[in-house]
């Protein structure tokens, strides 16, 4: 069996456009008629620029190979170009060209994914959610008001979520971590009581950032929330600050997150050796695909760490997630996007019941992917998936993080 053809769908979710303004999907096609389904999450070039870089990645480092040999292809990806560094694009590139590979072997030998990685270790994976604007709030106005995160959290935990996550501390922008207004302090210190006032005890709290905070801004901020007990403090500094994000793990009481945007075990071993976080949040389709990350689990066993995957894309890396959580002991939980079109692109095959995901017995990634939905709906601009803002924290007027993905303004 030898990977034979690519194609790439790069599809836009509907607005409001949770989960990213486009979805990269790869489809891989063996000699012997096998199909595999992998997603390529968050690149730092246009889609344009990115397919052409999932072409050059599959043609030079993967075409013509068994799907087996996903050690083989990624250390031949790993070093291209004289690198053997982690690199977000083309190691992104591959990421979603691996989890295909894995689709493939799974619908090969008529077993699911996480069958492959070690067997199932866990029959159900706690699942999180990210506060979404329920249908009567004002979206505008959802990011800044502690009142609708609070009634969105009653909603997620009367659909059976057990964690909750939201980050109201202002934008993230392309200056680096930066203090924070004290603005942003007393209003992160708002929405986490409200939403404790709300839920008790029967969902944790997740204290989203996004990197944004110098190292003093971070541990300020951090002590604030401290009375309300959440469960992490996610990347409060920069990704490459790993030293300053382990000063903020020392300074504050609450365990630090962080891995969205880290690519490769190197990264993340090196977060864990500073001791700078002790929960890991990969996202596959960036950080190397599934084997990758499951080295990067057994990695962080030996710290113990637990793992918590990312989700800001489609269902497919999210059907990576679960098989990777199915087989590992140091998962914590998996974070979802409950959409209708996310649901809609794999046909219902994998949904959150009550908090929680099954893992699914089918072969491979246990998805039923619907191609003609993903084509129907084609991203036709040229930005990225997830923007940076270049304007600086207002300390006058206040700040608003508006959403992963808001609309490009014409």
């Amino acid at each position: 069996m030898k990977l034979q053809d690519l194609d790439i769908i790069i599809t836009a979710p509907p607005a409001p456009g949770w989960g990213g303004r486009y979805w990269i999907l790869v489809k891989l096609t063996t000699d012997t008629g096998i199909t595999g389904w992998g997603e390529c999450y968050a690149s730092t070039v246009g889609p344009i620029a990115m397919r052409a870089v999932t072409e050059d990645v599959f043609a030079r480092h993967m075409q013509g190979e068994n799907p087996e040999d996903i050690e083989l292809m990624f250390r031949r990806a790993y070093s291209s170009g004289f690198t053997q560094r982690p690199d977000p694009t083309v190691i992104g590139a591959f990421s979603g060209l691996e989890i295909a590979c894995w689709d493939i072997l799974g619908k090969d030998r008529n077993r699911p994914v996480h069958a492959l990685l070690g067997g199932r270790m866990n029959d159900r994976i706690r699942a999180y959610t990210y506060l979404y604007p329920l249908p009567h709030h004002d979206i505008s106005a959802f990011w800044t008001s502690p009142e609708m995160a609070a009634e969105s959290a009653l909603d997620a935990v009367a659909r059976g979520y057990t964690a909750v996550k939201f980050d109201p501390a202002g934008p993230y922008t392309i200056r680096g971590g930066h203090m924070p207004a004290m603005s942003d302090i007393t209003q992160s210190v708002a929405f986490c009581k409200a939403i404790r006032d709300a839920v008790g005890d029967k969902a944790d709290l997740l204290f989203g950032t996004h990197g944004q905070f110098n190292t003093a801004g971070a541990i300020r901020l951090g002590q604030a929330l401290e009375p309300f007990s959440p469960l992490w403090f996610e990347e409060p500094t920069p990704p490459d600050a790993i030293d300053d994000m382990a000063r903020v793990a020392r300074g504050v009481r609450i365990p630090v997150a962080t891995g969205e945007r880290l690519c490769t075990k190197a990264e993340f071993a090196a977060v864990l050796r500073a001791g700078a976080a002790e929960i890991l949040q990969p996202a596959l389709g960036r950080a190397g695909g599934i084997w990758e990350m499951k080295k990067t689990a057994a990695i962080a066993e030996v710290f113990s760490a637990q793992m918590a995957p990312h989700l800001y894309a489609g269902p497919v890396e999210w059907a990576a997630n679960i098989h990777l959580a199915a087989s590992i002991p140091n998962i914590l939980m998996a974070e979802t996007i409950e959409t209708p079109f996310h649901d809609a692109l794999i046909k219902s095959s994998i949904r959150v019941e009550n908090g929680f995901v099954t893992p699914p017995d089918a072969p491979g990634l246990g998805i039923d992917v619907d191609e003609d939905l993903a084509r129907a709906h084609p991203f036709e601009g040229s930005d990225l998936h997830l923007n940076m803002q270049e304007s600086p924290c207002n300390y006058a007027e206040g700040n608003a993080f508006v959403g992963g993905a808001p609309p490009i303004k014409g």
